[in-house]
């Protein structure tokens, strides 16, 4: 009885919200980490670059953009990554003009999500706010802006192999674009090392708060309409 009763206690005790917060950002994470990642492909494809439709990555399958760690540290955090799109910047007619391209269209995709999705959260706020499932509902909407503007601005910092460092880097002369390039691959040491100290973490959070107040107007105008439409 009293490791039944101890048992109770601790399952008593047990934080299911935070739970439940992980598991309503799945989605979420799922949704910007697989158009993010496409928005790169189709715009290596538009400027002559076929490498990621021949590896399958212009699709909405998010298995094949998913990297298990990434999509964990994005659900929890809201600072994560996914599988790189393969790019072969030789195939653009300006191979720095291109890649900045492409590194940009991930980023602007995630900001894209997050104006219509905050609009979204406005316009079923009233029909929903009043139930639970609703209100569920609401916070994947919610998480769904928030993951997004982070995924934004973290792909955003110039280390490489991040968004970021693809746009400096082309504006380097052709030499150090090449040796920067060359040793890429050790910047995803110096990635993890700012999110594992959490150098990243704060700036980035006030950041995203920042962006999201900003943007809570485009909620409130999609509310003002349902309300003026239906309501009146």
């Amino acid at each position: 009885m009293r490791t039944i009763g101890a048992l109770q206690s601790i399952w008593d005790g047990f934080d299911f919200t935070y739970i439940l917060s992980i598991v309503l950002a799945v989605i979420p994470s799922l949704l910007c980490i697989t158009l993010h990642e496409m928005s790169h492909g189709y715009t290596a494809l538009l400027l002559g670059d076929t490498t990621a439709k021949d590896a399958g990555r212009l699709t909405l399958n998010p298995i094949k953009h998913l990297d298990p760690m990434g999509l964990l540290m994005l659900a929890v955090f809201h600072v994560g990554w996914a599988k790189p799109v393969p790019i072969n910047m030789f195939k653009f007619k300006d191979p720095k003009k291109g890649m900045a391209l492409t590194a940009l269209a991930g980023p602007a995709s995630n900001l894209l999500i997050a104006l219509v999705f905050m609009f979204l959260y406005g316009v079923f706020f009233i029909p929903l706010r009043s139930s639970t499932a609703g209100e569920y509902f609401l916070t994947m909407l919610q998480l769904t802006v928030y993951i997004s503007l982070g995924y934004m601005l973290f792909n955003l910092i110039p280390v490489p192999p991040l968004d970021g460092s693809k746009v400096l880097f082309s504006l380097l002369d052709d030499k150090k674009y090449v040796w920067l390039m060359r040793y890429e691959k050790y910047g995803s040491l110096v990635m993890l090392a700012l999110v594992a100290t959490g150098l990243v973490g704060r700036p980035l959070s006030a950041a995203i708060d920042w962006l999201f107040d900003l943007l809570l107007p485009i909620a409130q105008g999609g509310c003002d309409a349902v309300f003026y439409l239906f309501y009146r």
